[in-house]
């Protein structure tokens, strides 16, 4: 019985992960097809997890700022389309460091915020 909880939150969260890349743009040179953030390629040994609630949404919509201070950004040519991310909302997020900034490669919305429900 303690496994149909566990199904519905492993769910819940792949759909979150779909929501997000869905709403994140992400070009890619010469027009090739981007997989989608969080996708299903293995991470990069130098890739790195952050969980939080959203303080801020930078209003260029390519950066956001934790409650704890992290500020993660979007990779070059990149924005969140309007309302992808939000103040409140408790993300999920991978990036890698680049030059000193946490540069997005997947985020997943854990939970959309009592602004948004």
């Amino acid at each position: 019985m303690k496994t149909f909880p566990m199904f519905v939150a492993i769910l819940a969260s792949a759909i979150f992960v779909a929501e997000a890349a869905a709403q994140t743009e992400v070009p890619r040179p010469g027009g090739q097809s981007s997989p989608p953030l969080g996708g299903q390629t293995p991470a990069p040994k130098d890739e790195q997890a952050v969980e939080g609630r959203i303080a801020s949404v930078d209003p260029s919509r390519t950066e956001i700022t934790l409650t704890d201070g992290t500020r993660l950004v979007t990779p070059q040519g990149s924005v969140f389309n309007p309302g992808a991310v939000a103040e409140g909302m408790t993300i999920v997020a991978s990036y890698r460091e680049e030059n000193g900034a946490k540069v997005l490669t997947g985020i997943a919305v854990k939970d959309r915020g009592p602004a948004t429900r």
